[in-house]
């Protein structure tokens, strides 16, 4: 039993990542040594899975020691717009979930750790184009606030206590798998679903509005290189910038219609273009690149081409997302 191999946990395991990562590591090692972990179940196919609040320590604690887990990957997070809405529960889901995996981690000696950061901990005095990776970091939403404390966190426990946790600053996210998630980028995904259902969306944030993207297939494999990749040659253990393209709203609009003749894009800005304002619009990899050779596959063009081409095949997705998304009706006026 002593020499059995340690498993990875995958918490938050049925969000936008996770659900696409949990299938990619289970091929990658075996359907038996990875233990997917979310409080709603996973539509991930037969393997371990925990139902449980990570948020609660001593349920987090139990499945680590039930699993012999060896390494975790902590997605569990409550997203830009979404915190805005509940700041107190974003601090807790996102904060002390990862104090609770940091310092299981060195309790129960994990060879790594895995912790998602974002553009987000950027802020409107950071510079906005080719934003590198040390540079001002005063962001003004309680989630880019977390993403900013949890990276100097994890800093914290690799240098003093030596623990080997990982951290990759995420632009904004595009998948066909899974609907939109509560975040500030959730327009670059929703602008597909109006488009093949309805034939038109209303963005939330304005046709110029810039912010760095990436495909879901590039994300996950930026995790899973990023994770083997040789300790020896890291030489930050705050947040990594992550790239692959960048482009506005209005841009993205061209390239659907390119493929949906009549989609017609209309832009109403909300309360969600004041973070994107803050954001930057291009982020330096180098270190990336440079350090544990990261190199993004897909552009604009190919991720529409994609992203359309399985949504035409998988419609029931499609129509899960309009369901969860549709606005409430008002009720009548007696």
């Amino acid at each position: 039993m002593r020499n059995a191999k340690r498993k990875i946990l995958v918490t938050g395991s049925s969000g936008q990542i996770g659900s696409e990562l949990v299938v990619a590591l289970r091929a990658r090692h075996g359907k038996q040594n990875v233990v997917a972990c979310d409080v709603k179940p996973l539509e991930a196919g037969p393997g371990l899975f925990e139902l449980a609040d990570v948020t609660d320590r001593e349920t987090l604690q139990g499945i680590i020691r039930k699993h012999r887990i060896g390494s975790i990957y902590h997605l569990v997070s409550i997203l830009s717009a979404a915190g805005e809405k509940n700041p107190e529960l974003a601090w807790r889901v996102n904060i002390e979930s990862l104090r609770s995996v940091l310092d299981l981690a060195l309790q129960y000696k994990m060879d790594k750790v895995f912790w998602p950061s974002s553009i987000a901990a950027f802020g409107p005095h950071t510079p906005r184009i080719h934003t590198h990776q040390l540079t001002v970091m005063d962001p003004n939403t309680m989630y880019g606030i977390t993403k900013v404390t949890g990276e100097l966190l994890c800093n914290y426990y690799f240098v003093k206590y030596g623990l080997d946790v990982r951290c990759l600053r995420y632009p904004g996210l595009i998948s066909w798998k899974t609907p939109p998630g509560g975040g500030t980028t959730d327009y670059a995904v929703a602008i597909f679903h109006g488009a093949l259902h309805q034939g038109r969306y209303e963005c939330f944030v304005s046709k110029n509005t810039v912010i760095p993207m990436m495909y879901m297939p590039d994300a996950i494999r930026a995790a899973i290189e990023f994770m083997e990749a040789p300790r020896s040659r890291l030489r930050t253990h705050l947040g990594y910038n992550l790239a692959a393209m960048s482009f506005s709203a209005g841009e993205l609009a061209v390239e659907v219609k390119r493929h949906v003749p009549g989609f017609v894009c209309t832009y109403k800005p909300d309360e969600r273009q004041k973070i994107a304002d803050s954001w930057p619009k291009s982020v330096d990899d180098t270190c990336s690149r440079k350090d544990w050779g990261w190199k993004p596959e897909f552009n604009l063009r190919k991720t529409v081409d994609d992203m359309l081409t399985n949504l035409r095949l998988f419609p029931i997705l499609q129509i899960k997302t309009l369901r969860r998304h549709r606005p409430a009706k008002k009720a009548a006026k007696l």
